[in-house]
């Protein structure tokens, strides 16, 4: 007789989460991971039949056999079979093959999403399961079939015309060359010089200053020095007096909650994460934290979304919050609604606390630096979205000197509001503060005390960093929510861009790469191109076009342009010239890619052979000797791994006529020493460290055992001591025993 099943299985994607889901769901369910896909295309070739109408050959994955059995046993036994992993595309089709290797019928598999990990989202969701949704597992087959047969297909070609190890993607060349075309931008800029003219009044009240507007109410804007001059010799016997003074009260209103872009951007500049790392915490948040007297909990919402919307619980959960912490006047009058922008899947709610009861000062001890930053800045920006208006006491003054007009502006805060909580940040330097206006009056005489002109030029647009990628992305409709982060990842690791301090920059390899696919590849290196596929995806989501047909009108032009590229010349990158002197031959050094990594060589190779690490400029100088401080790697000889290290920029033997020994693992960071003025410098590793001088002659000298490093334990180091005393003992001891033994073996053999 069959043994009677009694419990159910849940299948989740991780065992953080599958311990969260346990807890909630108790005796009669069993929980267990699945650790992301187990069935998947094959690495070793393209596993796309291309003849036989795009068919995939989905095998299990290498390595992870003995987790397919061990599910494969449980859902055997199990009443039912609950797939409960993320709530996307992509989880959507780990369920879809889970499905087929478990051997699952259509009444067993029972699918099940949790946009919290909450123990209320996750009983009412095993309440309410549902069959997997076909359009979304064939949304995603397109796009993985899609991307496979562009990076298996290309990638071979570019070995052999440009350089071995190299690949191609649908969204990776596009996020590549926006890179490339903002530097040429930026490269073809020619500054345009103009003038501003500031004039420091004096009334009754108090001295202020006022910018220069224009002629006769129209703005204008001073070209050359000569200009402004005559405005100057026009206006310095001329009389000035107010002509209004304006006061209102002006409205700013909250930041929506975020979604997964304006997380990555947000946490960008203001906790300075990578999009990786950003969504590697997130992750954490999600899946569940052990928290003291709570337990396991999921601190936030699904992290891959690019929705606004929220649930009328956690508004009104909100607005209790916020009365009870703030006050009543700190909520609008009714729910505050964010429109989500168009094209957006809008498949789960925006990114929130799941319970904004647990503040971040309340759960602090029990997460990471990382964690509690990650989760303060969700929490924040949620309770500050649906907070009321900050008011500002507005005051715009004008003032008249014959034909020509100043105008001077001041806003003081005069009601929080939202930003009692949480102010958005920003990616360009942040502006000066307004100073304070005196109490002026219209028709009020002021006297002119000076003049001050100043001389600018027009600046190019900044290089993108991590965070305005992902925003221009965003914008251009390129890639989805999931996608941002590996995509910037890529063309990072790949070499196509590189960093330079927070900016993003092309490199020669990354320049024509997408030169060569810009001529080839027209399709797959076009913005519009690759925004309207995204969108074609999205219809094979709604049920609205078939997988396969995108895949068919994709491949017809896509292999002419294969046979085209494969007639095209070899590509010679050129190497990147440093700033580096080869002190040998005098020559720029250059960069060059080698089995560790990048390092810096003599372009003149082979008759001068000089190498040495690869250096990146640091902010501030040595403490030694004033020269740069420089950021070099190292390869263990021992283990063979890297390491990297801060010096002077003459330490070492490849500076011959200046030489330094400064070196630190500690790194500098932009802020000088308000006492000495020497550079300062942090403790390395991720995360925020406090700055510490290392002056030993400052009254500001942190000693080093102080700085936050390990302390070595004494005990530690006697007990070794201990054991290498006892081993020297024993040894001796046995030397002693073998001499006693060969010395009686001899006497007996006499």
């Amino acid at each position: 007789m069959a043994k009677k099943a009694e419990k159910n299985l849940v299948i989740v994607e991780s065992p953080a989460k599958a311990k969260t889901i346990g807890k909630y769901l108790g005796k009669d369910y069993e929980v267990k991971a699945c650790m992301g896909h187990l069935r998947d295309l094959p690495k070793s070739k393209i596993g796309v039949d291309v003849e036989n109408d795009f068919e995939p050959d989905y095998r299990p994955i290498k390595g992870k056999e003995d987790i397919i059995k061990d599910l494969r046993q449980s859902a055997d036994n199990a009443a039912n079979v609950y797939l409960a992993t993320d709530p996307d595309r992509e989880g959507e089709a780990i369920s879809w093959h889970l499905k087929y290797l478990l051997e699952l019928g259509d009444s067993k598999a029972q699918r099940v999403t949790f946009n919290e990990i909450t123990k209320k989202v996750v009983t009412e969701s095993i309440e309410k399961p549902r069959a997997i949704d076909q359009d979304l597992v064939d949304a995603q087959q397109a796009r993985r079939i899609l991307d496979r047969v562009v990076g298996y297909q290309i990638s071979p070609v570019m070995w052999k015309k440009i350089r071995r190890g190299l690949s191609a993607g649908r969204v990776q060349s596009v996020a590549t060359r926006m890179v490339d075309d903002r530097d040429r931008e930026i490269e073809d800029f020619e500054p345009k010089e103009y003038w501003t003219l500031d004039a420091l009044l004096k009334a009754d009240s108090g001295e202020f200053t006022a910018h220069y507007y224009g002629v006769r109410g129209k703005k204008y804007e001073p070209q050359s020095a000569d200009e402004v001059e005559n405005i100057q010799q026009t206006l310095q016997c001329t009389p000035f007096a107010v002509t209004s003074v304006k006061r209102a009260d002006k409205h700013r209103s909250p930041s929506a909650p975020f979604t997964t872009s304006t997380m990555q951007q947000e946490a960008s500049r203001k906790l300075n994460m990578t999009p990786r790392r950003t969504m590697a915490i997130a992750q954490q948040l999600y899946e569940g934290v052990d928290i003291t007297g709570e337990g396991t909990v999921g601190l936030i919402t699904y992290m891959r979304t690019d929705s606004l919307r929220i649930s009328d619980e956690a508004q009104r959960a909100a607005r209790d919050f916020i009365d009870g912490r703030y006050g009543k006047s700190y909520r609008p009058a009714a729910f505050r609604q964010y429109k989500t922008k168009a094209g957006a899947q809008d498949a789960h709610e925006a990114i929130r606390p799941s319970n904004v009861a647990l503040t971040p000062e309340q759960v602090r001890s029990d997460l990471t630096a990382e964690q509690y930053r990650l989760y303060k800045l969700v929490w924040s920006r949620f309770l500050a979205s649906q907070m009321a208006n900050a008011v500002y006491d507005s005051v715009n003054v004008e003032i008249g000197a014959g034909e020509h007009t100043f105008r001077a502006s001041a806003s003081r805060l005069k009601f929080a509001g939202y930003t009692a909580v949480y102010e958005e940040g920003r990616d360009e330097e942040k502006e000066e503060k307004e100073v304070p206006l005196p109490e002026l009056n219209q028709g009020e005489v002021v006297e002119l005390q000076k003049f001050d002109p100043a001389q600018h030029f027009t600046a190019p647009p900044a290089h993108y960093t991590e965070a305005t990628l992902i925003r221009a992305m965003e914008e251009q409709g390129i890639g989805r929510p999931s996608t941002y982060a590996p995509t910037v990842s890529t063309i990072l690791d790949r070499n196509y861009v590189k960093k330079d301090g927070k900016y993003l920059c092309i490199t020669n390899l990354g320049r024509a790469v997408t030169n060569w696919m810009e001529q080839y590849f027209t399709d797959i290196a076009d913005l519009k191109f690759t925004a309207n596929m995204e969108k074609r995806l999205d219809d094979v989501e709604k049920g609205e076009i078939a997988w396969k047909d995108i895949l068919r009108e994709f491949y017809g032009d896509f292999e002419k342009h294969i046979e085209n590229a494969q007639q095209s010349e070899y590509v010679t990158v050129p190497p990147t010239v440093s700033e580096e002197i080869c002190p040998v031959c005098g020559k720029n050094l250059v960069e060059r890619q080698g089995r560790f990594g990048s390092f810096l060589a003599c372009p003149g190779f082979p008759d001068c052979t000089f190498t040495m690490p690869l250096v990146v400029q640091m902010p501030g100088s040595c403490p030694k000797c004033g020269g740069r401080l420089m950021k070099r790697t190292g390869t263990s000889k021992t283990s063979g791994k890297q390491y990297t290290y801060y010096c002077c920029e003459f330490t070492g033997k490849h500076q011959l006529d200046r030489t330094c020994d400064f070196m630190t693992w500690d790194v500098p960071v932009k802020d000088d020493c308000p006492v000495c003025g020497q550079t300062m410098f942090k403790k390395s590793g991720r995360g925020f460290k406090r700055p510490f001088c290392i002056n030993p002659a400052c009254s500001n000298f942190l000693p080093e055992d102080k700085r936050g490093y390990p302390k070595k334990k004494e005990t530690a180091d006697e007990e070794t001591t201990q054991k290498t005393a006892a081993k020297k003992t024993t040894t001796q001891k046995t030397a002693a025993k073998k001499t006693a033994t060969k010395k009686t073996t001899k006497k007996a053999g006499e």
